[in-house]
């Protein structure tokens, strides 16, 4: 979802370095970066790593843009030796040197992260290209991600359009809440037995919590984020929880079904035109509404 801002950074024609967890790097691959600094949980070793690479960089009055609304991001960037702008929550005023109050309007996460951006290029007086976030993603895959995608498609006898993905976890808790929907066996076995090819490619990590949620769908060996996304694209629909996975189909433009239950639609739900939104804030799809609507998309795709 920080697509959007990464490229009116991108824009300006300054050196960008994009700070953020291990696995960002490899969606970010096509990006014309000026490195990538992988960040953990602790600030002061994040710190550190920022340090090291300023000290081997060199660049002159770098600047930081803070996403993250958490005082350990704006922690990590101070002793770094780097002056911020971001949002002043969480007591972050007197930490940051551009400190910028949040809309009254209730944003989505793509939205947000966009107006805090043009904030701060304005107040660098840097060109600001766009004024408002484009309403689709416009994610880069390098040839790499899509020549791996299309090995693992072609190793189990996928078609391009043909298959559905689902992606029955969803790590974590929200507010306490599970955030993944009890019913993807049924729906996979109910499109199964209407002649449909039901695929997933969880993470290693969630392997084992997605064959139990579905045993009966074909398991694809774990990739990398930016082959996955790829692969959300090559399929003729996503069937996900508000998760990462939406928003990589979203990035990739996938046609997709986001499934909702305890989480807002309009605040976290995937960027594109191309999701179909399911349930809402407590209270999940049923299971005849998602199969009924699963198919429906197929049969389109099926007639394109």
């Amino acid at each position: 979802m920080s697509l959007p801002s990464i490229e009116l950074l991108l824009h300006t024609g300054l050196p960008v370095v994009v700070c953020a967890r291990p696995w960002a790097q490899d969606l970010l691959a096509a990006y014309p970066l000026a490195g990538f600094v992988p960040m953990t949980s602790s600030w002061r070793t994040n710190r550190a790593a920022v340090r090291q690479h300023l000290k081997q960089s060199r660049q002159p009055a770098p600047r930081g843009l803070l996403l993250p609304d958490s005082l350990s991001s704006a922690l990590s960037f101070r002793f770094a030796g780097i002056p911020c702008a971001g949002y002043r929550d969480d007591g972050r005023s007197l930490i940051l040197r551009w400190p910028c109050r949040k809309p009254d309007a209730s944003l989505h996460a793509v939205q947000s992260w966009h107006y805090l951006t043009r904030y701060a290029l304005k107040h660098w007086q840097l060109p600001v290209a766009h004024t408002e976030p484009a309403p689709e993603l416009n994610w880069r895959p390098t040839a790499l991600h899509e020549q791996q995608a299309a090995n693992i498609m072609a190793k189990a006898g996928l078609a391009s359009g043909r298959f559905v993905l689902i992606a029955p976890t969803a790590t974590g808790l929200h507010k306490g809440r599970i955030k993944a929907w009890t019913g993807f066996d049924s729906l996979s076995q109910s499109l199964q037995a209407r002649g449909f090819t039901v695929v997933m490619a969880p993470p290693a990590g969630e392997q084992a919590a997605a064959q139990a949620a579905a045993p009966s769908v074909q398991l694809l060996p774990a990739m990398g984020l930016g082959t996955f996304a790829v692969l959300t694209h090559a399929a003729g629909l996503v069937v996900c929880n508000d998760s990462g996975v939406s928003h990589l189909a979203a990035a990739a433009r996938a046609r997709q079904i986001t499934l909702f239950g305890v989480t807002d639609p309009l605040r976290t739900g995937p960027w594109s035109n191309q999701a179909t939104r399911l349930g809402k804030l407590d209270h999940w799809p049923s299971a005849p509404d998602v199969l009924n609507t699963a198919l429906t998309l197929m049969e389109n795709v099926s007639s394109a």
